[in-house]
């Protein structure tokens, strides 16, 4: 048993045993501090304590107490230098084979991986539709313009299972949205399945140029979907979507649950309008659902009044567009606006009169053409039945064109000027010639007749033209050269001058150049019947443009539809004016000016509905036996009354032809009307005068 061990004071030190621990050796005691010599001169040395000695005589007093010295200051010394270079080069080092091993990691082992991931954050390309250019009258009115419109896309990306879950989110969305776009659900769902073709597609055009009315139908759907989508219950089904179903997972959202038009978004675009209706409208034309002009001035001037789209880019996450995630945009440029010719007032005058009459007449179409005889303008071009460009899916395939440049037609008695334009011309006869008309005249082999029976007529030639004699005609084209086929050549040669059987210069899309078959080959009855207009063919624009020449002289003037453009900068640029040809001396155009106005005033014309009081008319009638264009063969009649005022100082010249009328056929009879209704109104509305002068009414005919 131990005997526990007493605590020790400071006198009951006992001596160091050598290698006991905590104890230090008697050699190591403490060493005096060196003392200066002012302390050694004040202190007495000790004396030296032998053994023996008795310790209290030797113990020397007691020193008084000094004070405690002041600590040193404690130096530091830095660390070497070349260690922290070393420090931070190793540093270095790892940092950089961090990053390259990143890098390799990234654009070598897990590129196809995360490029699928960012396929959500994928740049979506959107075209930024030009603003088409506007077209309008004479004076300005808009017949064609562009509003405000949006194309409704969608990215066939996001209604895929695995984005929506649901099995058949194309089908849902295509059922909302087909009732607001108009458009066959069927097609929507085809248009949002993925492309087999082309499966990385994130664009689908669903329906363009939509209304500001519909594309807001289509937000606010949207964003009932996303509301109802975000609720608690629809957030706790899709955190259960991919857990095993023991646990209560899902494999699929509810439909309730499930913002099938997500995917769906628009784009500001532009959707064409026409405001004046069916005003021109045959003229005008129209664009397809695309946009893109397909009929009239839309489609001959496409290229000017499309413009230039533009681009447009941006990032979508979940059919939005991600705030700040760049892109880029390039500008659309508008396109150029059309100024044409055409008066308003002269061409609604047009088309009321030619729909009043092509209705009485029960005839199959018709049209009036106004042009102005010094410029070779356009005024009016009018066609009946005609055409509404707002209400294009609803019209028939015969309104879609226009007839008055489309159609080509046989001109009948109309073109007998041009006969008479050859034979005074060249000096072969003159207005007062006697022209002895039998009822009857055989050549080759055929016998000809006018359009009346009739015991023999003894006419002047401006009797002839004012009588619309067919007899009369042939005579009087036969003495154009020394045997029939110089005449023919003669004649062939100034039908070409007045531009028949070719293109008027118009450039309409459509525009038929007529026929004229070269004069070496007319043949047989042929060459007897062109003198008075059967056996060549021509478009209404190309009649009137015979007498607008005379009109002005005997210079034709190449017709013309635009007055000048607008483009994107503001600047208008006005049309040069048309190609001027001379056709007949300035005296024969006078000649043949008076003989036009017997046709009116004579009791014996056959153009009296025509005449209006005030002003010299000069114009002829026409009426031809038609060909059927389904048959080939002759199949009713063309009637048709061409004329231009004052005939004093020409202004104005007006065209009338009815197709194929049922009640009554002659030119005279139901054109002359339509021709006096437009010309009265033509020349109020450009302020023309009335005429300072009575009409020469040339003889027209003769005593044997």
């Amino acid at each position: 048993m131990s005997t526990p061990r007493r605590p020790q004071g400071p006198g009951d030190r006992r001596p160091h045993r050598p290698g006991e621990p905590g104890r230090k050796p008697a050699d190591r005691a403490r060493t005096p501090r060196p003392r200066s010599a002012d302390q050694a001169r004040r202190t007495p040395p000790r004396p030296d304590r032998g053994r023996g000695a008795d310790p209290r005589a030797a113990r020397p007093a007691r020193r008084p107490q000094r004070p405690a010295a002041r600590p040193q200051p404690r130096m530091i010394r830095l660390a070497d230098p070349r260690k922290r270079l070393r420090l931070a080069g190793i540093a270095l080092v790892v940092v950089f084979t961090v990053f390259a091993g990143r890098l390799v990691q990234l654009q070598l082992l897990d590129s196809h991986a995360l490029a699928s991931e960012a396929g959500a954050n994928q740049y979506v390309p959107v075209v930024l539709s030009a603003e088409r250019g506007s077209i309008t009258s004479s004076d300005g009115t808009v017949l064609a313009t562009t509003v405000d419109a949006y194309d409704i896309t969608a990215d066939p990306t996001l209604f895929t299972p695995a984005a929506t879950h649901v099995p058949d989110a194309p089908e849902q969305a295509a059922a909302l949205l087909a009732p607001i776009l108009g458009v066959p659900q069927e097609k929507i769902a085809g248009l949002l399945h993925l492309n087999p073709k082309n499966p990385k597609s994130r664009y689908a055009l669903l329906a363009p140029r939509q209304t500001p009315e519909a594309k807001n139908r289509i937000a606010d759907l949207r964003a009932d979907l996303a509301k109802q989508a975000d609720s608690k219950a629809c957030r706790g089904q899709r955190q259960l979507l991919g857990k095993p179903v023991e646990k209560g997972g899902r494999t699929a959202v509810d439909a309730a649950c499930a913002n099938t038009l997500a995917g769906v978004v628009w784009s500001p675009s532009k959707r064409r309008v026409y405001p004046a209706g069916d005003l021109a409208g045959n003229l005008v034309g129209f664009v397809n659902a695309e946009g893109t002009g397909t009929g009239g001035l839309e489609l001959q001037y496409q290229k000017d009044l499309a413009g230039v789209d533009g681009r447009s880019t941006y990032a979508s996450v979940g059919g939005r567009i991600v705030p700040g995630s760049g892109g880029g945009m390039q500008a659309p440029v508008p396109g150029t606006d059309l100024r044409l010719t055409v008066d308003k007032d002269i061409q609604w005058a047009a088309q009321r009169a030619i729909t009043d009459q092509v209705a009485n007449a029960g005839a199959e179409k018709g049209y009036v053409v106004v042009q102005d005889v010094k410029t070779g303008r356009v005024l009016a071009m009018a066609t009946s039945p005609g055409l509404d460009p707002n209400k294009l899916a609803s019209a028939r395939p015969e309104q879609l064109g226009n007839a008055a440049v489309q159609d080509a037609y046989e001109p009948g008695s109309t073109a007998k000027l041009m006969t008479m334009a050859a034979v005074l011309d060249t000096g072969t006869a003159s207005w007062d010639t006697h022209v002895t008309v039998p009822n009857t005249l055989q050549r080759s082999d055929r016998v000809f007749h006018d359009d009346v029976d009739h015991e023999t007529w003894y006419l002047t030639l401006a009797g002839v033209l004012a009588k619309s004699s067919n007899i009369g005609t042939i005579e009087a084209a036969e003495h154009l050269g020394k045997d029939q086929a110089a005449a023919n050549k003669v004649l062939g040669g100034y039908l070409q001058k007045f531009g028949i059987g070719q293109p008027t210069g118009l450039g309409f899309p459509g525009e038929t150049r007529g026929i004229l078959a070269k004069p070496e080959d007319w043949k047989g009855s042929q060459q007897y019947t062109i003198p008075f207009g059967q056996g060549l063919s021509v478009n209404a624009l190309q009649a009137t443009s015979v007498f607008s020449t005379i009109a002005n002289g005997g210079v034709r003037v190449a017709p013309g539809l635009v007055m000048g453009t607008t483009g994107p900068d503001g600047r208008y640029t006005p049309t040069p004016p048309g190609a001027q040809t001379r056709v007949v001396s300035e005296a024969t155009a006078k000649t043949l000016t008076e003989m036009l106005e017997s046709v009116v005033t004579d009791e014996q014309g056959t153009g009296t509905k025509a005449a209006i009081p005030g002003y010299r008319v000069a114009g002829k009638t026409g009426t031809a036996n038609r060909v059927d264009p389904k048959t080939g063969r002759y199949s009713g009649y063309t009637a048709s009354f061409i004329g231009f005022a004052p005939a004093d100082q020409p202004r104005v010249t007006v065209s009338c032809v009815i197709q194929d009328p049922v009640n009554g056929h002659f030119g005279g009879q139901l054109c002359g009307p339509v021709f006096k209704q437009v010309m009265e109104f033509a020349l109020k509305t450009l302020r023309v005068a009335p005429s300072g002068s009575e009409a020469p009414n040339l003889p027209v005919d003769w005593k044997p």
